[in-house]
């Protein structure tokens, strides 16, 4: 699992060293699910939800900040390229133009170094993500995209009980990010945050609670199995 704590150097590198001892002799099957990606309302739970994945799956987890972080790098960028044999990078390179063309895109350097930082980690797989649109950008034979939705009111009290502050500053940063995400969906992929017809599968937390939602996510994947071993 990959810790928020660490430098994104250090994460870098960290993975790039995984990535280098498990490649040879075990790439992914074209048309296995290999990375989960989790959009979600603030509030809802949704990173509890990719730590319970990964863990239970034994897969690499990116947070959104360190997504951002490895995209805002032209060396991570360029780091990550070298993981991929040239067919590979071809294959990646020909997704994202199709993507850029078919949602008229128009990518500035950021989304140019996300966009590669996210499609290299889809290539190589066994990856739970963590926003940034990695739904869009991964390609559909490999993804299972997931939104984490919850009340307003159950997210404010979540967001007022983890970080002990009331609910009044809760649902003041519960709008903000809520509408930051949103924002930057439509900025960088011209979509909207909150469509359905963007997931595979929508779970409210509210009703289900995290770990019926980690379990039902794995099961409806049909796939745990695959994912472990391969990750392991």
């Amino acid at each position: 699992m990959l810790s928020k704590s660490r430098s994104t150097l250090q994460i870098v590198e960290e993975q790039v060293r995984k990535w280098q001892y498990t490649t040879a002799g075990q790439k992914a099957v074209k048309s296995k699910i290999t990375v989960i990606t989790i959009s979600r309302e603030p509030g809802s739970g949704g990173n509890l939800v990719a730590q319970g994945l990964a863990d239970k799956l034994g897969l690499d987890l990116f947070h959104q900040q360190v997504i951002h972080e490895m995209a805002k790098s032209a060396n991570v960028s360029e780091r990550f390229v070298k993981t991929l044999d040239e067919r590979a990078m071809n294959v990646l390179d020909e997704w994202i133009a199709a993507l850029v063309d078919a949602r008229h895109l128009w990518p500035d350097q950021y989304l140019q170094h996300l966009m590669r930082v996210v499609g290299i980690i889809g290539q190589h797989g066994s990856a739970v993500m963590v926003g940034r649109g990695a739904n869009f950008i991964v390609p559909p034979e490999k993804r299972m995209r997931v939104r984490i939705i919850a009340s307003m009111d159950f997210r404010i009290k979540h967001v007022a009980r983890t970080f002990k502050v009331s609910p009044k500053i809760a649902r003041r940063r519960v709008v903000r990010t809520n509408s930051d995400r949103r924002a930057f969906i439509r900025k960088y992929f011209n979509a909207d945050i909150d469509d359905p017809a963007n997931y595979d599968l929508i779970i409210n937390t509210e009703t289900t609670g995290i770990e019926p939602a980690v379990d039902a996510i794995i099961g409806a994947l049909g796939r745990g199995k695959d994912l472990l071993r391969q990750a392991a």
